[in-house]
């Protein structure tokens, strides 16, 4: 039987995961990527002897990674390596606090309590009811379409609605993490959880109070060879098991002939396909690859995700008390998330997040130096005076930690590169700039995403970031697992 042809547009981490997954499910599987390396947001580049990973900087859910090379007969370790880290973070409050939230989460517990106002047993329990949230959820909200009747016909889903309740989706995150702490550092320890999905805690639901129960039982992990070796090592077993790639090659269209999908238009030259998914942005996909078809307006004008501004900075000296990764929060922050989200622009005293992976792998900076990732949450790209925020915002960090580490910061930089939501938007074709496409920040955010399929046009489907379960790269992974499990039901007969 011949193999039938698979078109991805992009190759993100949900474009390599779907092209891995649908390859080994008997398509012939081409890959179009505008940029001449893969990854997405996930890639990395060297600068006066240091590299620096670009995108995420926090690997956990690793299981999803594995599943990948399990299914195209492939040992792991051949290709990717990590490690479980002890320690997840450190956080430095402007009072003087230091926490070191461990992995293990009895001792994460025994540690709150001696330096917060709190108990082991709150701690404890906060997380039995995180992982309630998570097991109640997952199998709707992240591994399956919340777009296809099937999803609700199934006991998982009948117990979820049961207990509603538990879900705590009626009041929001700070809200409840008020509720169930008085000291207010651990208000905001756990409020901080919100920006995972690039929202505000005063504003998403409280049900994702869930997200720590992933770092506390399935870990953080960090990989051999920094993040980027995530997208190496997926893209070498997508070559290996035989997908097609075509780098520097910008897509102009989504070819729709009789309400089907046929193919991409590519430099006036047609490509022909039997399934078309785009792993860009869903806004641009519409936009600039569907311009013959309606997009769903209300889909795609849903207030977005929050962006970043990020410093990549050669340190030139070693800070002991620094781990992989740190975080130095704001004194006001809910000032700091009212200007992100209402004002759309940037605190005077932000929340700073510093990752440095040389800590686990020397060779990513000269001797007794540290490559420090270091960002700040920032509005989505709609035309700010970006040059102004980024000089006053490198002054206030800089202060900050100089302040805090007790060390003239600046005169320790001696190479630097700046990513802001313009070139976010640029290299990756995000919409704004915005990390996690639409935010989350009411109850209904995630049944608004925009679906993994194309409810009007046959054939054609989206994966990635922007559309459901949502960013990061767990999730992206599962839009992945989504999408060629949709494909695998409506191509029956045709798969391997």
């Amino acid at each position: 039987m011949e193999r039938k042809k698979a078109i991805i547009i992009g190759s993100g981490i949900a474009g390599l995961a779907t092209a891995i997954r649908l390859q080994n499910h008997g398509f012939d599987v081409h890959v179009y990527e505008i940029n001449d390396t893969p990854g997405g947001k996930l890639t990395e580049f060297y600068k006066s002897g240091y590299r620096f990973d670009c995108g995420p900087s926090l690997f956990t859910m690793p299981q999803f990674v594995e599943e990948l090379f399990q299914i195209s007969g492939k040992e792991i370790s051949e290709y990717f390596k990590y490690i479980k880290k002890e320690k997840i973070c450190t956080y430095f409050y402007e009072d003087g606090t230091r926490f070191t939230a461990f992995a293990d989460r009895e001792r994460f517990a025994k540690t709150a309590a001696n330096i917060f106002e709190v108990s082991e047993e709150k701690i404890l329990k906060y997380f039995k009811k995180s992982k309630k949230k998570y097991d109640l959820t997952s199998s709707l909200f992240l591994e399956k379409s919340l777009h296809r009747l099937s999803t609700y016909l199934s006991k998982d889903t009948l117990k979820a609605i049961g207990s509603v309740r538990a879900l705590d989706i009626n009041k929001t995150l700070h809200q409840l993490n008020e509720d169930e702490f008085e000291d207010p550092r651990v208000v905001q320890l756990f409020d901080r959880f919100a920006t995972y999905n690039g929202s505000s805690p005063f504003k998403t639901p409280g049900i994702m109070s869930m997200i720590p129960h992933l770092e506390q039982h399935y870990g953080t992990f960090f990989p051999r060879g920094g993040m980027y070796s995530i997208t190496k090592s997926l893209f070498q077993l997508a070559i290996e098991i035989g997908v097609d790639f075509h780098f520097k090659t910008k897509v102009d269209e989504i070819l729709v002939d009789q309400k089907k999908a046929k193919g991409i238009l590519v430099n006036n030259t047609i490509f022909e396909a039997d399934i078309v998914v785009s792993n860009m942005d869903i806004v641009p996909t519409y936009k600039t690859l569907l311009t013959h078809q309606k997009a769903p307006e209300k889909v795609i004008k849903q207030p977005r995700s929050s962006s970043a501004l990020l410093f990549y900075w050669g340190i030139k000296r070693e800070f002991p008390e620094l781990d992989l990764h740190n975080i130095f929060f704001s004194k006001n922050y809910q000032r700091e998330f009212d200007a992100i989200f209402n004002k759309k622009g940037v605190s005077e005293d932000p929340t700073v997040y510093i990752n440095i992976t040389s800590k686990n792998e020397p060779r990513d900076a000269p001797a007794k130096c540290e490559n420090w990732f270091v960002m700040i949450n920032v509005p989505g790209n709609e035309g700010q005076d970006w040059d102004s925020i980024i000089k006053k915002s490198r002054d206030n960090i800089l202060k900050k930690l100089s302040r805090l580490l007790d060390d003239d910061i600046e005169n320790l930089i001696e190479s630097e590169e700046i990513l802001d939501p313009r070139t976010i938007e640029s290299n990756t074709q995000s919409y704004q700039g915005s990390l996690y496409g639409a935010s989350s920040n009411t109850k209904y955010a995630a049944f608004l995403r925009h679906p993994n399929f194309s409810r009007k046009i046959e054939n054609l489907y989206f994966c990635g970031g922007s559309v459901h379960p949502g960013g990061g790269i767990p999730l992206c992974l599962l839009s992945g697992k989504i999408v060629s499990e949709l494909i695998q039901k409506d191509y029956k007969s045709n798969m391997v």
